[in-house]
C-alpha cells in the first residue's frame, strides 16, 4: 500500500457545483451503457450484473457475452470517446462531447445495430427525478472534459481503497463496483443471514429489484459525486436492516456523521483528500463503521474477517480441531 499511496494532491478537486450539470449527464449516459450490459446479462444476485468496473482510463462493462460474440463498451475519460469493440469487427470509437442525451442515446443504438448488436433496453431512467425517456432527452447536454476527468481519478483512488478494504474479509463480499443508477462506487459484506423483506420505495426502480437487492444483511460503504442532501462529493456507510444502537456508534475519523435523512454515515470528500494520508483516514472510515454495523448487528465476526491481504503474500491458515481454520 505504501509503495503506490498517493498524498492528497493525487486526489483531484470535485467541487459539485462546478460540474454537476456534466454529472447529470454522465449518470444518464453511463444508464444507457449500464442498460445495454442488463440487457445481455443473466441476473446475478444483488445486481452485480448490470454495475460498470474501473479501467486505467475510465469505466466498462466488461465482456458481453452476445450468442456466439463477445463485446464491451468503455468510456474512456483520457481520449475522451466511448469505445465499443467487438470479438470479430474493428473498434467504434464514438467522441464524448457537449450533447443531449437524445443524441447521445441514438448515436450508440446506431453503432450497436451496425455491428450487429441487438440491445433493446428501458428507456427510461432509474433512480433520479423528473426522468425524461433517453430518446427525448435534451434537456441533459453538458459535458466538461475537465471534470470527467477529476471523477475518473477521484474514482480510480477511491477504487484501490475498497478492494484493500474488501481483502480483510472473508465472507460474502461485492466486488468494488460502480452503480450506474445511484452513481456511486460501492463495496458490500454480508452477514450471511437473511435479512427481513426490504419497504421498497427507491425513485424510479422497481421494488423486486430492491428487495432482491436486500434479501441478505449488509454493511455496505462507497463514493458519489454528490447531489440532493449531500451537495458535495462524500463517502457513506449504512446497515441493512440498520441495528437500532448504529446511528449512536462511535465511528472515524471525527469528521464522519450520520445522517438521519440519508440514514448513513457520511464522510466528506474533501476531510480525507486534505488529510495527510487520505488512504489511511478513507480505510478507518470504511472499518469503524463496517464496525459498528457487525457489532451491534451480532455478526459472526471471528468467522468472516482476516487481515488486509499484502502483495504477493497467500492468506495463512492453520490446523484447528481437526478443522482448516483462519490463521489471523
Amino acid at each position: 500500500m505504501k509503495s503506490c499511496e498517493g498524498d492528497g494532491k493525487s486526489w483531484p478537486d470535485l467541487p459539485y457545483e462546478s460540474w454537476q450539470d456534466t454529472c447529470a449527464t454522465l449518470q444518464l449516459w453511463t444508464q444507457i451503457v449500464g442498460k445495454i450490459r442488463l440487457s445481455h446479462t443473466p441476473w446475478l444476485n444483488h445486481s452485480w450484473h448490470v454495475t460498470l468496473y474501473l479501467t486505467a482510463r475510465g469505466l466498462t462493462t466488461s465482456a458481453i457475452s452476445c450468442r456466439d460474440r463477445v463485446f464491451q463498451i468503455d468510456f474512456d475519460f483520457i481520449d475522451h470517446v466511448l469505445r465499443i469493440e467487438t470479438s470479430d469487427r474493428p473498434q467504434l470509437r464514438l467522441p464524448l462531447k457537449a450533447q443531449p442525451v437524445a443524441d447521445f442515446y441514438a448515436t450508440v443504438m446506431a453503432a450497436l445495430a451496425d455491428l450487429g448488436i441487438s440491445a433493446k433496453i428501458s428507456e427510461w431512467p432509474n433512480e433520479v427525478s423528473d426522468r425524461i425517456r433517453f430518446s427525448e432527452d435534451r434537456a441533459h447536454a453538458a459535458y466538461d472534459p475537465e471534470y470527467a476527468n477529476r471523477f475518473w481519478r477521484a474514482l480510480s483512488r477511491v477504487d484501490r481503497v475498497l478492494k484493500l478494504f474488501r481483502t480483510g474479509f472473508i465472507g460474502k463480499c461485492s466486488p468494488a463496483h460502480f452503480f450506474w443508477g445511484s452513481f456511486d462506487l460501492a463495496v458490500t459484506r454480508f452477514s450471511g443471514r437473511r435479512a427481513p423483506l426490504h419497504p421498497g420505495s427507491v425513485p424510479n426502480l422497481s421494488n423486486a429489484v430492491v428487495r432482491e437487492a436486500y434479501s441478505h444483511e449488509v454493511s455496505s460503504a462507497g463514493f458519489w459525486p454528490g447531489g440532493g442532501l449531500i451537495k458535495y462529493p462524500a463517502f457513506y456507510s449504512y446497515a441493512y436492516p440498520e441495528p437500532a444502537r448504529f446511528p449512536t456508534a462511535s465511528v472515524r475519523p471525527e469528521a464522519a456523521f450520520y445522517s438521519e435523512q440519508l440514514r448513513e454515515f457520511i464522510l466528506a470528500y474533501d476531510v480525507v483528500r486534505a488529510a495527510e494520508s487520505p488512504e489511511a483516514m478513507l480505510l478507518e472510515f470504511l472499518q469503524s463503521t463496517y464496525e459498528a454495523a457487525s457489532n451491534e448487528g451480532d455478526w459472526d465476526r471471528a468467522g468472516l474477517e482476516c487481515p488486509l491481504g499484502k502483495v504477493g503474500v497467500p492468506r495463512a491458515v492453520a490446523q484447528a480441531n481437526g478443522r482448516i481454520g483462519q490463521d489471523g
